[in-house]
């Protein structure tokens, strides 16, 4: 034990990496289960995928409010016995809800699981979304906005999307007060026939995934009838605003929040990977030269960050922070200060190796566990990629160049191009 302590473990690069392939069937409807069978508890995870997000949504809080109310009373519970029941057998219900897609997951004991999927079945399909029940999910979700649009880091983000997809496409979702007053549960009874009871979806289930799932994921889910026609695949192309300098006047408010960035692309464009190494190195992670920069050296924020996140149909790049009103317009400058130097000068050996290992290493986390597993399964599914994506992610991140980064940068991140948003007083 003595030896052990005063010796390091040995270091590996990562190579490749096999990840568990995940089974996959196809119901007698035509709906695909992708089954990743790990995990050493018998512990479960069933995620019902459906394209209900709210790029679908003919107006504000329908995608939402609808996946919100799946389990307030179904053609057979309550929404007390749906809680009394999932309660009784230790299991947890969770609705989502993203711009894409909409979701409905079990977490159970794997010897649970059928006596589970009766209800899961019903509140996918069978929702009835009752009239006070509704009304007071609405009541709730509109104080919570109230609250929240006192927030000048809610607002940004709010907006944000405003600015750079621009107003009325599916992925700017602007929201007001008096939204939530033509919100009714027939509208959302409308949503739910299109989107849920007859849209196609698919099943994610992973854990210690029983034998003959297929047969039973097939008597709950595999019967009822799907209109393949109905999947939405085609969006307007995002238009920008042209004013790339943007303030929300917020009064009584101690800081300001910033969002700086654009529309870019999904991981289907093959600069996808690498530009999540370019906004890795410029704020991805606790050391970044923005936080470096604005927090460490400046102490103008708690945190700051850049992120490239990937749709369905497209793609933002954004650094996002909360700075104080004082000194809002300092710390605008510095973040393009970071920016022009990523495209001016190489990033040396040092830095671009400890972005390299940083992200590997959160890679390998990312994969801990078959629940975990799935949100790979799901990452790639959406795109029409295999698991070997994350071969050449790691290719990607171990061979990048210090050229490639500045190269990228000049042709992405030029300033002129990124819109700057302040809310704040």
């Amino acid at each position: 034990m003595q030896n052990f302590r005063k010796t390091q473990p040995q270091t590996h690069d990562i190579e490749s990496l096999k990840l568990h392939e995940p089974e996959q069937f196809t119901l007698d409807n035509g709906i695909k289960v992708y089954a990743i069978k790990a995990g050493s508890e018998d512990l479960v995870k069933l995620d019902l995928v459906f394209d209900a997000g709210s790029m679908y949504q003919s107006m504000p809080l329908l995608a939402g409010h609808t996946n919100k109310c799946l389990q307030e009373g179904t053609t057979s519970f309550s929404a007390k016995e749906i809680a009394e029941k999932i309660d009784y057998h230790g299991a947890y219900l969770r609705n989502g809800l993203g711009k894409d897609d909409a979701r409905l997951s079990l977490y159970c004991l794997g010897k649970h699981l059928q006596k589970l999927l009766p209800v899961v079945q019903e509140a996918a399909f069978e929702a009835r979304f009752p009239d006070e029940e509704v009304g007071t999910i609405v009541a709730k979700s509109k104080h919570e906005f109230l609250v929240n649009m006192e927030k000048v880091k809610y607002v940004a983000r709010l907006k944000f999307g405003e600015y750079i997809f621009g107003k009325g496409h599916p992925y700017s979702t602007p929201l007001r007060e008096d939204d939530y007053a033509n919100v009714t549960p027939g509208l959302l009874r409308e949503f739910h026939t299109k989107h849920y009871k007859t849209s196609p979806f698919y099943i994610l289930i992973s854990g210690r995934v029983p034998d003959d799932a297929d047969q039973i994921l097939n008597q709950y889910f595999g019967q009822h009838e799907i209109d393949a026609d109905s999947r939405e695949t085609h969006l307007p192309v995002p238009v920008t605003t042209p004013e790339k300098s943007q303030f929300i006047e917020k009064e009584h408010t101690l800081q300001s929040a910033l969002r700086i960035g654009k529309t870019l692309f999904n991981k289907q464009h093959p600069d996808f990977i690498k530009m999540q190494i370019v906004s890795t190195i410029l704020g991805g992670y606790f050391g970044s030269r923005l936080m470096s920069n604005i927090r460490e050296d400046k102490g103008y924020t708690y945190g700051i960050g850049s992120a490239v996140t990937s749709l369905k149909h497209s793609g933002i790049f954004t650094i996002s922070s909360e700075v104080g009103a004082d000194v809002r317009q300092k710390a605008v400058e510095e973040i393009f200060v970071e920016i022009n130097k990523l495209a001016t000068d190489l990033v040396g050996d040092e830095e671009l190796n400890l972005v390299k290992n940083y992200m590997l290493g959160s890679f390998l986390r990312s994969v801990d566990g078959p629940f975990a597993l799935s949100e790979l399964v799901k990452s790639v599914v959406d795109y029409g990629f295999s698991m070997d994506y994350f071969d050449r992610f790691i290719g990607t991140v171990k061979n990048i160049t210090a050229k490639e980064i500045r190269d990228l940068t000049v042709k992405y991140l030029d300033p002129a191009t990124l819109v700057t948003l302040v809310v704040g007083k």
